[in-house]
């Protein structure tokens, strides 16, 4: 839909001139036989965006973390993982259907899990569980609406976890975002995990691509995992070219797309059968609340399309907005307008 405000997520971003200036310059190299240059130079900046000893480029961030779990787990283990998580929500059955591994979910507040409740949840070793091989954590945590899940509640659950000699895996999939909505490191909240995953295709606006990162013996055991998922690429520094300018170039900008998810916030909260307090809002996300008792989530969106913005329905009760570098004030302007002419018709 051209001209559309589009604000389904923020994976519809297209590469800016300089981005795709930078991709057309890349040096290239067969990355599976010689090595690419390219993606060489982006994996030693994220490993050190991550403080990580090393990273691996792969084409998305749910390979990132199906490479994480093949590497730490094997068939029949068991992973423990927030309910809402995309690593079980929106990742096909990816977990049990490549690994065998079997998902426990535990109920989190704004995606911080109980440390508490992590630690009862391990099993014993006992011939009759499967083992508990695996811990998964989620910033910013998408279910909660891009919440940043506090720094002190990632030390606990890492604490608990080495006390019992199991690893942690962080989907960071917008953990830039966290780092500079927090103005925490995104080095101090991977510090909390064994292996971190970070999306250059989501609010840092590359077309392709992600990074896993973690320890030289990790990162041993997740190329294996790569290449059986088919995720080692060939002359790939093209891409890798643009997700290295989004790292070195869109991170400090997310902040507007944060304060632009607040416009947003404010102009739809308190509308008619519309809830989304703006207080609420920490990212780029905005999670609309469809109270209108003659309108569900699809329904709103396919009447907000009519109006030229576009929208997720994540439930009939649920519309989510995704403010990123192609929307800006106009659009949220239209949002509201369409909004008003919406629910007063």
């Amino acid at each position: 839909m051209n001209g559309a405000s589009d604000f389904r997520s923020d994976t519809v971003t297209r590469p800016t001139a300089a981005m795709r200036a930078a991709m057309a310059a890349a040096e290239v190299g067969d990355d599976v036989l010689d090595g690419d240059p390219t993606v060489k130079e982006l994996e030693a900046r994220a490993a050190e965006f991550l403080g990580k000893d090393g990273a691996l480029f792969v084409p998305s961030g749910t390979m990132a973390n199906q490479v994480a779990l093949g590497a730490w787990t094997r068939s029949g283990d068991e992973i423990l993982v927030e309910r809402e998580a995309h690593v079980v929500r929106w990742e096909a059955g990816a977990a049990g259907f490549l690994h065998g591994v079997q998902s426990v979910t535990l109920s989190s507040v704004r995606g911080a899990m109980d440390p508490g409740e992590v630690r009862a949840t391990i099993r014993p070793d006992f011939i009759h569980c499967p083992r508990t091989a695996l811990i998964c954590v989620e910033q910013t945590h998408m279910g909660s609406g891009g919440s940043v899940v506090p720094l002190a509640n990632l030390e606990a659950i890492a604490k608990v976890a080495r006390e019992h000699a199991i690893p942690v895996h962080m989907d960071g999939a917008r953990l830039a975002n966290a780092a500079v909505a927090s103005r925490i490191a995104a080095s101090r909240y991977a510090a909390c995990a064994d292996s971190v995953s970070l999306c250059f295709s989501k609010g840092l606006g590359a077309p392709v691509g992600s990074v896993i990162a973690g320890s030289a013996d990790f990162l041993a055991r997740a190329k294996v995992v790569r290449k059986r998922l088919g995720g080692w690429m060939r002359q790939s520094g093209l891409i890798a070219a643009g997700a290295l300018h989004a790292l070195e170039h869109h991170v400090e900008r997310l902040a507007d797309d944060h304060a632009l998810a607040k416009e947003l916030a404010r102009a739809l909260h308190g509308l008619p059968g519309l809830a989304c307090p703006p207080e609420a809002v920490e990212t780029n996300l905005v999670l609309v609340q469809v109270t209108h008792a003659e309108l569900d989530g699809a329904a709103l969106a396919a009447k907000f399309k009519e109006h030229g913005v576009l929208v997720s329905a994540l439930s009939p009760r649920v519309l989510r907005f995704v403010t990123h570098l192609d929307v800006g004030p106009k659009d949220v302007e239209r949002t509201a307008r369409a909004a008003r002419s919406i629910l007063a018709g």
